[in-house]
Order: C-alpha cells, then structure tokens, then sequence
C-alpha cells in the first residue's frame, strides 16, 4: 500500500502536510505492522487512533468480551457490543474497518502467554500495551527483547498514568526499571481505584505519538523518558532514561524468564471481577453450537459466534472457541477448575 493515489492523499493530506510525516513518512506507516496487546481503555484507544493515521497492518489481541462497564473508557465500543458480548478483539475490528476499509485488521481472541507471545509479535514493527497486569507486560518485554522488536508500556487508573518506550539493548527495557513486579494487593486497580476517561486519553496519546516516531524513522523525536501524568492534580513528569542496566537478567544476561514457563495449563484470579480464568492444555476447538446443546439440558444458555454463556446456580460461565472459560462467581481456582471440568472437559 502506498500514499501516492488521489484517494490516500486526500484521506491524510493533513498527516502528510506535518513536517514529522510527509508523504515518506506516510509511505512508511502504510507499509507498516503494529500489534497491540490488549484491547482495553488503552488499546482500544490505540487502534483507533493507528487506523486513522494509515498503519497499513494491526493485529488486535484480547482475552475478554464488551461489556457495559467498559463504555465509560473504553472508547472503540458500543452498547451494542456489549448487549452481544462481542470479544473485544472482534467489535475493536469490525470498527475498525468502518474507520478505514483500506488496512488490513487481524483480531485474535487469546490469552497472551508463554505458549503464544512469540507468535503474536512475529513480524511486527512496533508492539504497544494495552494490558492492566505487570506479569503479561514482563511476557511483552522478554518476548520483544529476544526478537529485538521495539514496545510501548503503557498504564493508567486513577488520574494517574505512565508510559514508556523501549528500544531493544538501546534503551532501559521493563526488567531495567521495575525489576520485580508489585506485591499483589500493593497497588490500586481499575477494579479498585476506578479510573476516568482523560488520563486513558493521555497515555494513549504519547504511546501513538511515539509508535507513529518508530514508523517512520524519526527516532531523535523520541521521548526517552518514563513519563508521568496526574490529570486530576495536574501532575507531569519525565525522568530521563540512561542506557540498559548492565546486570539486567533481561537485556543483559538474555534470560527470558516467562517465556520458559514450564506449565501448559493455566488459571489466574481476574482482579476485582469474582471471577477466574481457565484455559485448557494444548490447542483445542470448541464447537460452541453441540457444547450450547449439551450445557442447555443443565441450564441457561445463550451463545453467538464467538462465545457462550452458560449460568448454572450462582456461576457463570463464558467459553470461547478456544476452550478458555471466565468463571464467574469465585475466586478460588480449585472450585473455577472443577466447574471447568465438570462441564467443559479436562
């Protein structure tokens, strides 16, 4: 894809008048791969704003469905989204190809993890954050590390946001600067602390700026700094970035942690949602419509393309087609495994 038809011209003629882009620059974004790794408030936010500006390829990944909670900050959504409980991955796409018919939009409905990270950066130019936990991030940086694959950390909730940009053995990667995540508990969440529409807007924001640098080769533009917001008590700071840590395990010691998980299987508590998450061993297919006739002889059951609900008592579960269930309803791993197990499979 290129700039120099009529049409192209006239969508970003105003991109292309800016001196950081030109025509060149503009060239550059269209033949250009970015992967977004969640498709939240930021994410969201992200996919828009790359659409609009003509990156050429976006791979949008998410784990979770709309629902009406995420209206409030989560911009790239409607309420019918989430009436249907679209995964986010999908509605995030189906408007994006409303925004712009001429990009090519690939959504994958996945639990980002050790099994899968390598593949979903494969080939891409530019990797942004969009995800709300520190141990998906740190998969992020070994991952775009290893594949020397440059990425934008990004977090918001509150008033408060911060974001980062990491250019493989040039820069500080995440490892160089917070070296061990945060005890759980220790620090606040959407779930807990809330957060408002303008700091989301403002994170997002820099991390699309400084993708929009990488794309087209602008690197002195970059902000080479871990910048800080307060959008409530009108709080900005930088502080500036040095070069990587020479003893970080990461970029110096090449030690990929979290890409060498020895398990295949996976549960995890999702914060503040009384609910877990459960993902089956191996790569499996669902055929959604024979496990809503089977599940309809225990209880409620409703389902669309992409997933299915399933109430039974005080628990609900949503199964995509990958096998991988949200159970809603507990927090306790065992009691979401044996629900799993009892009417999913093992």
């Amino acid at each position: 894809m290129t700039t120099n038809s009529n049409s192209q011209h006239d969508r970003y003629s105003r991109q292309i008048l800016f001196a950081g882009i030109g025509v060149e620059g503009q060239d550059r974004l269209s033949n250009s791969r970015v992967v977004i790794i969640g498709c939240g408030a930021l994410g969201s936010a992200q996919a828009e704003a790359l659409a609009r500006a003509g990156v050429g390829k976006l791979r949008i990944v998410d784990r979770d469905f709309v629902e009406f909670s995420n209206l409030q900050r989560q911009t790239m959504f409607t309420e019918s989204d989430a009436a249907e409980r679209l995964p986010k991955a999908i509605a995030c796409a189906n408007h994006v190809r409303e925004i712009n018919s001429e990009i090519d939009v690939e959504p994958e409905i996945a639990d980002v993890n050790h099994s899968n990270i390598e593949r979903l950066i494969t080939n891409a130019d530019v990797v942004l954050d969009g995800t709300d936990n520190f141990a998906t991030r740190y998969l992020i940086n070994d991952a775009c590390i290893k594949h020397r694959v440059n990425w934008i950390y990004g977090a918001a909730v509150g008033s408060y946001g911060v974001t980062m940009t990491v250019r493989p053995h040039e820069t500080p990667c995440l490892r160089c600067m917070f070296p061990e995540a945060p005890p759980p508990a220790s620090a606040p969440t959407c779930d807990t602390a809330g957060v408002i529409m303008p700091i989301i807007s403002v994170v997002a924001a820099v991390q699309v700026s400084e993708a929009l640098k990488l794309l087209t080769g602008q690197i002195e533009s970059l902000h080479n700094s871990l910048m800080q917001f307060d959008v409530w008590r009108n709080e900005w700071r930088r502080i500036s970035l040095g070069p990587p840590l020479a003893d970080c395990p990461t970029c110096a010691l090449k030690q990929y942690e979290t890409l060498e998980a020895d398990t295949s299987d996976f549960a995890a508590v999702l914060c503040g949602r009384h609910a877990v998450q459960v993902s089956p061993s191996g790569t499996v297919q669902v055929d959604l419509a024979a496990l809503s006739r089977k599940l309809e002889l225990a209880g409620e059951v409703k389902a669309n393309d992409y997933l299915l609900r399933f109430r039974t008592g005080e628990y609900e579960l949503t199964v995509f087609q990958d096998a991988r269930s949200i159970i809603r309803g507990t927090d306790d791993i065992a009691t979401a495994r044996s629900l799993y197990s009892k009417y999913i499979g093992n």
